[in-house]
């Protein structure tokens, strides 16, 4: 018998073994696993009381916050999809995301009202609004809130063993370079094999930065709808781990709550780990929980590694992925029988997109296809191979869903993935250490992918269908 992979058995598993520890902190507000678990499962049982149907896009406009965490399982307890949606946005595009998608329900954060007043008469088929903190003061909106509808929802938990683990469980839209923004499904299967192979990864370095623990005190500085969340909505929550909410991203307020919460670690885009490090009131708070910083995003430098490091007290690595690979690919956390001769070689490695995560194989080939060699390396396009990308089992296959307005029509594609970046392996410690170098020249290392001639990655995170090459499709 084959018990369906699904994130789910996450929380459920969680709550039974770390029931009274706690899980999240938001704000004033702290909730042990036991009190998440119910929350998520009341959740399942108000959308279904609310009339969902399975598959139903459940759309969340909100930055960082408790409920929107309980969503990533109270929406795929009952069923249906998460669509998390980048609040940075224009109304147009963000009505372009909910028609595209098809959703049919959406929760607001009270901070994000007027962004949704402006879009929503252009989303033709959302039944329903849902204010997710306060109270609903306007007539658009539905009477019962968030918190008002769990509140006297009967918990719900599905079947596991009725789970598709190939069903889709959250959608995520990505910019990148193109015009519009594109869908890119994630699988039950790619998100729990993502989260077991991250976990994994901290277990092939004797380097214990960046690792997920039972230990672990997580703060999400990054937006949980950004590449999803960089997967620490499923890490953390294995292995019984701590979730620290920020709302928004400011260095004094980061630093109070590192202080308070005894935070070990976050994850930051460059622009983030300058702020804190040049913050003027860095010296005034107590960082000595943090262990680690993951910078990812954009393409670090070891002279930030080195001023993360020297400021902030902690070791400083770096990664590497894909919304459409769940997202992590890479780690560069200093692996075993690699010997660094002085700190600045050190950091030149943490500073590199990194080493493979476990069942991910990493490849540099021409335009051709042809592998190109370790110290034939300029030029080179990046290649990817594992098993946790969207749509999951080796080699990999993305499912994105991609709808022409011309056409209106969905479109699956199966592809490899071309991410447009160029890929490479470092020449001066090449051979024995496989780590992977990224120029940066066609957009963010660790950013939306872009470019018309689709080819993608392949194996990452469990995909079940050689991957191809495709043609250019002319609906991108």
């Amino acid at each position: 018998m084959n018990v369906p992979l699904t994130p789910i058995r996450f929380l459920r598993y969680a709550s039974e073994q770390f029931r009274d520890d706690v899980a999240v902190v938001c704000g004033d507000e702290r909730f042990t696993y036991g009190q998440f678990a119910d929350r998520a499962a009341r959740l399942a049982g108000a959308l279904r009381a609310e009339g969902v149907r399975s598959g139903d896009r459940i759309a969340f406009l909100s930055t960082n916050c408790h409920r929107l965490l309980e969503a990533y399982y109270g929406v795929l307890e009952a069923d249906c999809v998460l669509l998390p949606l980048n609040v940075r946005l224009a109304p147009a595009e963000l009505s372009y995301v909910l028609n595209n998608a098809g959703a049919r329900f959406l929760f607001v954060e009270e901070l994000l009202l007027p962004l949704a007043d402006a879009f929503r008469r252009d989303v033709t088929g959302l039944e329903r609004i849902y204010l997710l903190d306060g109270q609903p003061h306007t007539d658009w909106l539905s009477p019962n809130s968030y918190d008002q509808l769990i509140a006297t929802a009967s918990p719900y938990c599905r079947e596991v063993m009725s789970v598709d683990e190939n069903a889709v469980a959250e959608l995520f839209y990505t910019s990148g370079t193109s015009d519009v923004p594109r869908g890119v499904m994630l699988t039950h299967r790619n998100i729990y094999l993502h989260a077991l192979e991250v976990i994994a990864a901290g277990q092939t370095s004797q380097d214990l930065a960046a690792t997920t623990s039972c230990n672990s005190v997580m703060m999400h500085t990054i937006p949980l709808f950004h590449a999803n969340g960089w997967g620490t909505a499923h890490t953390i929550t294995l292995v019984g781990g701590t979730h620290v909410m920020v709302h928004q991203f400011v260095p004094a307020e980061v630093f109070r709550l590192i202080e308070r919460e005894k935070v070990t670690a976050c994850a930051l885009v460059p622009t983030m780990a300058n702020a804190l490090v040049n913050c003027a009131d860095r010296s005034t708070y107590d960082l000595s929980s943090l262990q680690c910083v993951m910078i990812g995003g954009a393409a670090s430098s070891p002279t930030l590694v080195r001023e993360v490091q020297e400021k902030l007290g902690c070791a400083c690595v770096s990664g590497y992925g894909l919304t459409e690979t769940s997202p992590v690919l890479s780690v560069s956390r200093i692996k075993k029988g690699v010997h660094c001769q002085d700190a600045d070689s050190r950091n030149e490695r943490r500073a590199r997109a990194g080493y493979a995560i476990p069942c991910v194989e990493v490849r540099v080939v021409d335009a051709d296809e042809r592998d190109v060699g370790i110290r034939q390396i300029d030029g080179g396009l990046h290649r990817v191979l594992g098993d946790a990308g969207a749509q999951h089992e080796r080699p990999m296959t993305v499912q994105a869903k991609l709808e022409a307005p011309q056409e209106a029509r969905a479109v699956h594609v199966e592809a490899e993935l071309g991410v447009g970046q160029v890929g490479q392996v470092a020449p001066a410690i090449h051979d024995q250490e496989r780590l992977v170098v990224l120029e940066d020249e066609l957009g963010q290392v660790g950013g939306d992918l872009g470019g018309e001639d689709v080819v993608l990655l392949a194996h990452e995170h469990g995909l079940g269908h050689a991957a191809r090459r495709s043609a250019p499709i002319s609906l991108w």
